[in-house]
């Protein structure tokens, strides 16, 4: 009776230390999501929005949860299900989507004093007239690592940072959103800025493979080829596509004598001029006759009031970091990247390249301290919860710039997900792309956006689905006031054009 009294003692005691030793697993975290009811009034009529701000869990192909997704929706008191849905998001890579929603796609804005410096709170957060929500419900997205959302479960940051982790992840929050809130029937549209267009070209065409079309796809100031930003070593793409945005700067900044006073018309001269004699002179290289580049120098000296001394010293190629600090050199000041009608002190004139971005400088206070406001304020999310406006305060973010397609091109600088989007509008003759495009925008430049359209080799009725518009203003054209009107119209009658 002892031995066996003994041995129960010993077995209880063992699984007692076993059970101590096993570590405890954490629960998986559900989604949180806080309601409210928000306003908007568009052309004197008054607009109820449901709204929901918070995360959804997400889950992988194998119903694993892998995240916690940040959003915020609003949906229209008592819309249809039918009803056009917007999902919306900015770029980065790493940013998280509340400037497109303080800026144009929310019921409210921030106001910011456009193109000069913001002062200090208290901001002024207005009823925001161009909403689209009269015309369709939006979904305002923050991709993992940024806002609210985070890996849960054995996900880690890894496995969402990069270009095709990244479209995933996106394509199954909005498939998996659809389904949450019943709007599968709903016309659907993708809205992206800067990396989200990269992002959008992508994201259509993975949606689309997986039975998800899509009625149209928004790019508000585009980039589908990186290569177009970088300035590689003996390669002309970039200084050429570049050179239409250096010269609309010098119209604004009027660095230009006898300038034609209709910007579009200006525009159109040069891209004439890029065509014509720009590009075939950096063809030539070394074989270009002194005569000729000097020839080419003057024209680039009248189109940018930049000394055609200059650019016969910098081989006619400048890089937009140089054009920054040059153009406003000999009065101490520099332009912005993001939008180049603002312009701030050059704290060292005698630097080849700008050290900082005006337009940055001057709005980014508005827009984080006005959000965060509005967060907890207005959507009631948490206080406790961190929003992070970028994904680079998340531990080891580092963005893998590998993409299916573009294997064996060597680095970041050939990656193109034009081919996603030339693929997904010749699977889908019926999807519409509507591209925004600003010409004071010099982190992602028009002309690039053209060249990448011209080379994706569309058939003509293809191509006919692919619609530009223009603003005078730069990277988040819609801080200024014309091109936020101009905004709300063009994506109006996009939306009412494709879903007919």
């Amino acid at each position: 009776m002892k031995k066996s009294m003994l041995f129960v003692c010993a077995f209880l005691l063992a699984f007692q230390i076993n059970a101590q030793e096993k570590p405890t697993e954490k629960p998986i975290q559900e989604g949180e999501v806080f309601t409210s009811t928000q306003t908007v009034k568009i052309n004197g009529t008054t607009h109820s929005l449901k709204t929901r701000a918070g995360t959804l869990q997400l889950r992988d192909e194998n119903n694993e949860p892998i995240a916690l997704h940040g959003f915020t929706a609003y949906f229209k008191e008592d819309g249809p299900t039918k009803r056009p849905i917007i999902f919306s998001f900015n770029g980065g890579p790493g940013s998280s989507s509340y400037w497109l929603h303080m800026g144009v796609m929310g019921p409210k804005r921030i106001v910011v004093n456009d193109p000069g410096y913001t002062k200090a709170a208290p901001y002024e957060l207005v009823n925001n007239d161009y909403s689209i929500l009269d015309v369709a419900d939006v979904v305002m997205m923050d991709p993992i690592g940024t806002g609210l959302s985070m890996p849960i479960g054995k996900a880690e940051g890894k496995d969402f940072w990069g270009v095709d982790q990244d479209i995933r992840s996106t394509s199954l929050f909005i498939m998996q959103f659809l389904k949450e809130y019943d709007r599968m029937q709903s016309p659907k549209y993708l809205l992206g800025e800067s990396y989200g267009t990269f992002r959008n070209a992508g994201v259509m065409s993975y949606l689309l493979d997986k039975g998800y079309a899509l009625n149209g796809v928004v790019m508000v100031s585009s980039v589908f080829d990186i290569r177009s930003l970088a300035f590689p070593v003996q390669e002309s793409t970039s200084y050429l596509i570049h050179f239409p945005s250096y010269a609309a700067t010098a119209w604004y900044h009027d660095k230009i004598p006898n300038k034609n006073p209709n910007l579009e018309a200006f525009v159109d001269e040069v891209r004439k001029f890029t065509e014509q004699d720009y590009l075939p002179a950096l063809f030539k290289g070394g074989r270009l006759s002194p005569a000729d580049k000097n020839s080419v120098a003057e024209k680039m000296e009248n189109y940018t009031g930049i000394s055609k001394d200059i650019w016969n010293r910098n081989n006619l190629r400048m890089t937009a970091s140089e054009f920054f600090n040059e153009l406003l050199r000999e009065e101490g000041m520099t332009v912005g990247r993001l939008d180049s009608r603002f312009k701030g002190i050059n704290p060292m004139p005698q630097n080849q390249y700008a050290i900082t971005d005006p337009q940055s400088d001057a709005i980014s206070p508005a827009y984080t301290t006005g959000f965060l406001d509005y967060l907890h304020r207005d959507l009631g999310v948490s206080k406790k919860l961190t929003y992070k406006t970028s994904a680079y305060a998340s531990p080891g973010f580092k963005w893998d710039w590998s993409h299916r397609g573009n294997e064996g091109w060597g680095s970041m600088i050939s990656v193109n997900t034009a081919i996603d989007m030339a693929d997904a509008m010749n699977k889908d003759p019926n999807v519409k792309v509507l591209l925004m495009n600003g010409y004071y925008d010099l982190a992602t430049v028009f002309y690039g956006v053209e060249h990448t359209i011209d080379q994706m080799n569309l058939r003509p009725e293809i191509r006919k689905n692919i619609i530009m518009t223009y603003y005078e203003g730069g990277h988040m054209f819609y801080t200024h006031m014309p091109s936020l009107q101009k905004f709300k119209k063009d994506l109006a009658d996009f939306i009412k054009d494709t879903t007919k």
